[in-house]
Order: structure tokens, then sequence, then C-alpha cells
């Protein structure tokens, strides 16, 4: 049995549906069933009750899969160990972040960290923030950076940054020229939105739920900077967090208007796969990161 196996293996069991664990794979759906089938042809026994849908385990599957969860959390934890053995001169921490922090909130603390750790690369590579997750808890990501973070018995999550959500509009839009505005102003107005999958939409959709404001979703995008370009062409409004359109705003592409009713916020953390053996320089990046935030 191998490690992919067995990651294939609880995926099906999470996801409940060979479609899905295949896409998310890359595989096929046959490669997915064979895979299955040579599990219950090496342990003789019946896995899954197919006849049933969604899937379920069957008990031996159950079992199985508990086995499974161990074992691909030991072997992570062997990942996350032995790349702190290699890297113990501290000489990389592998860092994975959501685009618009990764690019408009990490530098100045890279900046910082350098000054006591100059020989150190910090590399930082930009991913959604479920493959962030995935990427943490396998092993293969040293320290990741997400908005509105998710609890994880498997994850040490700290708090970061708490950035300031503002209304983001086209300087040839009617709300421009406000100082400040009541977020009910939004009410039927074409907005520009994260796709739902993305923990900023729901975390900016119970802010608009709060408040009984209903938008018109024109537009749905799964990263901020196409968000941008289309706010950029005045395609409708949207809420972002500040941080991520200061050079926008320098540049008069878009303007920037502060909310009347309250100070809305987006969350942000670090998330760090428990047990984890870092180096100190890694110890020492995690440790900036929260003192400065707070």
């Amino acid at each position: 049995m191998h490690i992919e196996t067995l990651k294939v293996f609880c995926d099906l069991a999470d996801l409940r549906s060979f479609s899905k664990t295949a896409e998310k794979h890359l595989l096929s759906q046959s490669a997915v069933s064979q895979q299955v089938a040579q599990l219950e042809l090496t342990l003789k026994c019946q896995l899954l009750d197919r006849e049933k849908r969604p899937l379920e385990l069957t008990p031996a599957g159950e079992l199985l899969y508990r086995a499974c969860r161990e074992i691909l959390d030991r072997y992570g934890q062997f990942k996350s160990e032995l790349n702190a053995l290699k890297s113990s001169a501290g000489s990389r921490i592998n860092v994975a972040a959501i685009f618009s922090i990764g690019m408009h909130t990490l530098p100045d603390y890279v900046k910082t960290f350098m000054v006591s750790y100059p020989n150190v690369n910090v590399h930082i590579e930009y991913f959604s923030a479920q493959r962030i997750y995935e990427l943490v808890l396998s092993g293969d990501i040293d320290i990741g950076l997400v908005a509105v973070p998710k609890k994880d018995k498997r994850l040490e999550v700290y708090e970061f940054e708490n950035e300031p959500l503002i209304l983001a509009c086209s300087p040839k839009h009617p709300l421009s020229r406000e100082s400040q505005v009541d977020i009910h102003k939004l009410q039927f107005e074409r907005f520009i939105a994260f796709e739902k999958d993305v923990p900023t939409r729901e975390w900016i959709d119970n802010i608009l739920q709060h408040y009984n404001v209903v938008v018109r979703p024109v537009m749905e995008f799964d990263n901020i900077e196409t968000i941008k370009r289309a706010v950029e062409i005045n395609s409708g409004v949207s809420v972002l967090p500040q941080t991520a359109i200061l050079q926008e705003v320098s540049g008069g592409s878009i303007t920037a208007i502060p909310f009347s009713n309250e100070n809305f916020f987006r969350p942000t953390g670090i998330i760090v796969r428990k047990g984890k053996i870092l180096s100190q320089a890694g110890r020492y990046f995690i440790e900036l990161l929260r003192k400065k935030a707070k």
C-alpha cells in the first residue's frame, strides 16, 4: 500500500464521490476505482458500499480510514522533521500565502526578518486557501498565511493582521464622491464578489446579511487581482481589504471609501502543522509575524 493510495482512499471517504476524488488528485475515475479495488484485494475485504449514494464505508472501510489518517498524519510529521533536519542551518523557510497577503502584507515582514537572518531564504508561494491547508498538513510547506482561518485539530492557528475592509469602486461610480458610505447604499448595487468557496466571500456575505443588504453579484472571481481589474473598468463595486488596493488608490484607478456603520475587517491567520519542528529562523519568523501583527 503506497502513501498516495492511502491519500486517495481517505479523500474518497471524505468526499464520498469518485468524480470529486479523481478531480482532486488529477486522476481518472477509473484509476481511483482501481486503487480502491487493489486495496480490497490486498486486505481481502470490501471497503465501500457501492450501492448507496453517496458512497458509504463498510465497517472494514471505517477501520482502514482511521488507520490511514494516523499513518498520513505521522508521515506528514516525518516529512516536516526531515525538512527541518535538511534546513538545520536555517537556509530556507517555505511559506505559502494567499495572493493578497503574500503580495501586499508580507514583504515588510520579510524585510524586517532579513535584518536578523540575512542568509535565510524566505521562499514564498501563492496558492488558494484550500491548497495552503493541504500543503501545510502534508508537511510540504512550513508556514501558511490565509484569510478567515478555520480551526483544525491538526493545526496551530495564530492571529495575524485584521485587514480593514472598504468599499472599492471606480472613480466614475456615483459613490466615489462620498467621503464615507453607509453600507445600506450597496442595496441592489452591481457587485464584484469572490467565488463561493473563497473564505472571504462567506465573511463579506455575513456582513451584508447582518445589515440586511442585498447586492447583485454580476461577476465572481477566485482572486483579488481580477476583482480589482473588474472594479477599475466600472463593472461594479466590491468590498476589499484596504491593504490590497493601496497601489490602485494611489494611481487613481480605484477609489477606496470607508464605511460609516462600523470598522469592518477581514481576519487573517498563520497556520502551522501541530508537532512540526521548525528551525530557529522559522520560529523567529512566526514570532515576528505575531508580534508585529499585535
